[in-house]
């Protein structure tokens, strides 16, 4: 899902010393590009860790696949039956069980139990094409409410009070992901590394004795637009609406929906967030884009602010960029022109 951050590795003044190795890494994982890079390992040590990872990355990719044979699709179609319980693992009920919380959190906004409404736009699928929607199906679904609460988990089985709730942890399983691969790399005495996950992106240490700096991709051109340096334990994550989108009759239409409508938010193209060091910051940098992405003007901040969110970066178009005043002071922009048309939000 979810935007390509350009990763930028900083640049060291040559020296008399043997530089430390820099190992780096690339897969196809979660629908998208993957990047491992390991400093100061090495290659053989870094490369066994790295191919771990990804392995961690497939599987868990593979359990949670929305319209593929999984545990997933397994567990979605129990709750298609009413209230028909099904086992569950421990690791997915845990899932679901913080998922629930960051949906309350965000007042519904984020809320991966309106996979059936992402069907129904066409976003199960791993290419795109331009459809036009059932209004009715789209009509019902809203009404139906499907919502993370409606799910319960009890004695290892799970169910549902409603039928149509249908799981989709695309907004979810990248963060949590990096949260996985955080812990792991640091259970292995890693101490710099930087893991990217189609543009979720966290830090571990250094690069050298400088920090790791990422590029802000730029929603409408193949260029950053931005970079900032991201410190040991924070992550950043970007929702945009020009990777998993289709156009028809001139307008965009991409696979961030709004719970609320039934359909895909409009005026924004991008919204970057970052998140300090904490357990999920991984899971966050996922997760808390959603919620302002879909927020309207007005409500954006407190969109932020519901999600513990300070840093946070919105491009709503070409002359229309709003920045958090925490955020300002991270950011470093590339795009002159794009730099001229920022606002920044008061908190």
């Amino acid at each position: 899902m979810r935007l390509f951050l350009l990763f930028v590795l900083s640049v060291f003044l040559v020296s008399c010393t043997k530089p430390e190795p820099l190992y780096n890494t690339q897969s196809y994982v979660f629908g998208t590009l993957v990047d491992i890079t390991i400093y100061g390992e090495p290659e053989t040590r870094a490369q066994q860790i790295s191919n771990q990872i990804i392995r961690e990355f497939q599987e868990l990719h593979n359990r949670l696949h929305a319209w593929r044979p999984s545990e997933l699709k397994t567990i979605n179609h129990a709750f298609s039956q009413g209230k028909t319980a099904v086992a569950i693992q421990p690791d997915v009920a845990a899932m679901i069980s913080d998922a629930t919380k960051l949906s309350l959190q965000s007042k519904g906004a984020f809320n991966p139990a309106i996979g059936g409404l992402i069907e129904a736009w066409g976003f199960h699928h791993d290419e795109f094409k331009p459809i036009k929607v059932d209004e009715n199906k789209i009509r019902n679904l809203v009404q139906a409410n499907p919502q993370m609460t409606d799910i319960v988990i009890q004695n290892d089985k799970v169910f549902s009070n409603n039928p149509a709730v249908q799981l989709d942890f695309g907004g979810y399983a990248k963060g949590y992901a990096l949260d996985v691969a955080l812990a792991y790399l640091r259970k292995q005495g890693v101490k710099n590394a930087l893991i990217n996950i189609g543009g979720n992106i966290i830090a571990l240490g250094k690069h050298g004795e400088k920090p790791w700096r990422v590029g802000i991709q730029h929603p409408r051109k193949p260029n950053a637009i931005a970079t900032l340096d991201l410190e040991s334990g924070w992550a950043i994550g970007t929702s945009g609406d020009y990777q998993r989108y289709f156009e028809l009759d001139g307008k965009r239409y991409c696979h961030i929906i709004d719970p609320a409508t039934g359909y895909p938010a409009q005026g924004v193209q991008a919204v970057t967030v970052l998140i300090p060091p904490q357990i999920n910051a991984g899971t966050l940098s996922d997760v808390a884009s959603k919620p302002i992405f879909i927020a309207k003007p007005e409500a954006r901040t407190g969109a932020a602010k519901a999600m513990g969110v300070e840093n946070f970066l919105v491009i709503g178009s070409a002359d229309k960029i709003f920045v958090s005043a925490a955020m300002t002071k991270h950011i470093t922009w590339l795009d002159k022109d794009a730099a001229k048309h920022v606002v920044q939000i008061q908190p």
